[in-house]
């Protein structure tokens, strides 16, 4: 698959939670290049592990985006709470469609095994892998029980180390397995969320995604 063929038409009320970070500033950025009108939600607007600060921060608007995460708690705590928080939050203040920022290491590669378990891969950081991973699962069991519609979206493999959140895109995006060795720049990734928010194809998945 690659990136949407047809763009959205109409100005949309978007909100970022996690807008401060690398991902965050380049979704912000992406989605104000298209037109559209953009709320950053940070640490200090409200707790994202919290479903009463979602439905605050989430009000009056169509789609929202997540990128947070949280460095002072424990990724297997803070991620499944914060999906939970979401899947409660974003339905009662009328959002229709979240797209989440997942990793990389929790994806099938094309031989069906998660990255994480590959030979070779890094396992000094794996609590943080376990923990994305609880978050997409409680997300999968939280949001179906609402009714919200989500996707969870990667990198295929990382972002390219040198490359400026925000910066030059390097012209398209696909879906693909996981590859460790696999780079796209965030303005690449961006497009792809922002596409998938507003033009979704992907549904209660978590898919790869991948320079094209």
């Amino acid at each position: 698959m690659t990136n949407q063929g047809n763009q959205e038409n109409e100005r949309e009320k978007i909100v970022v939670f996690g807008a401060g970070g690398r991902v965050g500033r380049a979704v912000v950025a992406e989605a104000r290049a298209r037109g559209h009108e953009v709320t950053e939600a940070g640490r200090a607007d409200g707790d994202v592990t919290s479903a009463a600060d979602v439905a605050r921060l989430a009000a009056g608007h169509d789609v929202a985006v997540a990128a947070a995460f949280d460095a002072g708690t424990v990724p297997g705590e803070f991620f499944p709470a914060a999906a939970r928080a979401l899947a409660a939050g974003l339905p009662e203040a009328g959002v229709r469609r979240l797209v989440s920022v997942g990793l990389a290491s929790v994806l099938p590669t094309a031989s069906g095994a998660l990255l994480m378990d590959t030979p070779g891969y890094p396992q000094e950081w794996r609590e943080f892998y376990v923990g994305h991973g609880a978050g997409t699962e409680a997300l999968r069991a939280a949001a179906g029980a609402r009714g919200l519609d989500w996707a969870v979206l990667s990198p295929a493999g990382d972002f390219a180390a040198a490359e400026a959140a925000g910066g030059p895109s390097g012209g398209g995006y696909a879906f693909a397995a996981a590859d460790a060795g696999d780079r796209i720049t965030h303005a690449d990734f961006a497009r792809a969320v922002l596409d998938e928010a507003l033009a979704p194809t992907v549904h209660g998945a978590h898919a790869g995604v991948t320079t094209r």
